[in-house]
């Protein structure tokens, strides 16, 4: 299959401003448009995508991504269930265990084990099937059984959280453009699939990271610093579980992560963010898609090469119109 493409817009106020960029990409070639989960640093998505759904024909929709915390499992899962009835069949979901919409209120991400259990849950359950949670056995009777399944991708970098991808998701959410990262994620994600007993080359994979096209490459890396930085408190997570010796996580995500980092959640995903300072010029060219229009297209070349299914733009940056005019007219064709 080749290469698709999706959208990442932030649903910050005003509320317009998501759906019209959400059109706008529709109307470029764009097959995928996802937003952020955050309810306290930005608006509550849950609404906003509902008018998403109706102001679009065809793109397809989602979380990028949602999480079993916030929003109680059986929650989330009945809210996919009624945007997948007004996109009439457009839902996609992505599902982690949780960043900004956790830390910011004073909570940790969903423990490894609970998340597990509950996306075991939510998939069949959005989906029209009878599930048993909390010992009560439950069901969406009004599911429309003519729909298309809603998929489930799963975001995580740590070994514990790709093996849940491998083993309950449809695909693996990486948040950076890394090729040497990206094949070290799939073929971890893609082991606990064939030991699981599923086909591991049915699981897909999405790429998600900032791009920005400019023949100033210094200014385009300075669009993207946040974007590292924010990748940065994953791994912290990682560095402290596992090290950074390379035994279990490749010294390629670990080695650029500083002891602290000075993470400002007020700027989370904002370009300029303070705490961006610490990212090189090479960790943004390695993790992000910048230059040139014939630049970005040589580096999604190579991640369909490596069998990338989805490139998805994180619109954090400025420009954000002729960015998806580019791509509409130049990249995606």
């Amino acid at each position: 299959m080749p290469l698709s493409f999706g959208v990442t817009v932030l649903p910050d106020p005003p509320y317009q401003r998501l759906i019209e960029l959400l059109q706008l990409a529709e109307r470029h070639g764009f097959e995928y448009g996802w937003t952020y989960d955050s309810h306290v640093l930005w608006q509550d998505s849950i609404p906003t995508m509902a008018l998403a759904a109706a102001a679009t024909e065809r793109i397809k929709l989602g979380h990028m991504v949602t999480n079993p915390g916030t929003r109680e499992p059986t929650v989330v899962a009945s809210a996919y269930a009624t945007l997948q009835d007004i996109s009439n069949g457009r839902m996609v979901m992505g599902i982690g265990r949780g960043d900004s919409a956790r830390r910011y209120i004073g909570q940790q991400p969903v423990r490894v084990g609970p998340f597990e259990e509950a996306l075991r849950m939510i998939k069949p359950f959005m989906n029209g099937e009878k599930v048993t949670w909390n010992d009560t056995e439950i069901e969406l009777s009004w599911v429309r059984p003519e729909l298309p399944p809603i998929e489930m991708h799963v975001a995580g970098y740590g070994p514990k959280v790709l093996a849940i991808a491998g083993r309950v998701g449809d695909g693996v959410i990486i948040q950076l453009a890394d090729p040497d990262i990206i094949q070290w994620t799939m073929a971890t994600a893609r082991k606990a699939a064939e030991e699981a007993g599923r086909d591991p080359a049915a699981l897909r994979c999405i790429v998600c990271a900032p791009s920005h096209i400019s023949d100033d490459i210094a200014a385009a890396r300075e669009q993207v610093r946040w974007f590292p930085a924010m990748v940065s408190n994953h791994v912290r997570d990682l560095i402290a579980r596992y090290g950074a010796d390379g035994s279990v996580v490749p010294k390629a995500l670990t080695d650029y992560v500083p002891a602290e980092t000075g993470y400002d959640y007020d700027e989370h995903s904002r370009v300029g963010a303070k705490h961006g300072a610490f990212v090189s010029d090479e960790i943004c060219d390695r993790f992000c898609v910048l230059g040139t229009p014939e630049q970005a297209r040589e580096k999604l070349a190579e991640l369909e090469a490596l069998g990338v299914d989805q490139f998805n733009i994180y619109l954090m940056t400025e420009g954000q119109e002729r960015t998806l005019e580019i791509y509409g007219k130049e990249i995606i064709p």
